[in-house]
């Protein structure tokens, strides 16, 4: 047991697991505050545009159903709220993309960095480099 409590404790203070965890937290709630900005601040401007239509309520009606108590529900397929899981997957992936861009770009950046004084040739260039001067002459 005491050896499992190790190998656990080893697994977790490897920097790539707290990362993940980390990265999975902020993408869950990314996820929900892209999903309240589609829904709450995108949308209901859009369906003002189009005299006030709400996309969450575009439904198509299949049948309905009368349950036990006498109540009627009904049977149908919201196409509205799919149209807003596509808008909300849109603007994720463009935000996604923008911030895998700039990352690359400060990557590329940090790579062209050139070095503050090149590195001085090993013995065995120099020598090589005599040789060849010497069978030149």
């Amino acid at each position: 047991m005491k050896n499992m409590i190790e190998e656990f404790k080893k697994f977790v203070s490897r920097g790539n697991v707290i990362e993940l965890a980390v990265g999975l937290i902020m993408a869950t709630y990314f996820g929900a505050i892209v999903k309240s900005f589609v829904n709450d601040i995108i949308m209901p401007p859009v369906g003002y545009l189009i005299a006030g239509v709400d996309f969450a309520e575009f439904k198509y009606q299949i049948a309905k159903r009368v349950l036990a108590d006498g109540t009627v529900e009904a049977i149908s397929i919201n196409y509205g709220a799919f149209i807003n899981t596509i808008l909300t997957f849109v603007i994720v992936s463009l935000a996604i993309f923008l911030v895998v861009k700039v990352y690359n770009d400060f990557m590329k950046k940090e790579e062209k960095k050139p070095d503050p004084k090149p590195a001085a040739p090993s013995k065995e260039e120099v020598l090589l480099t005599e040789i060849r001067d010497l069978l030149k002459k």
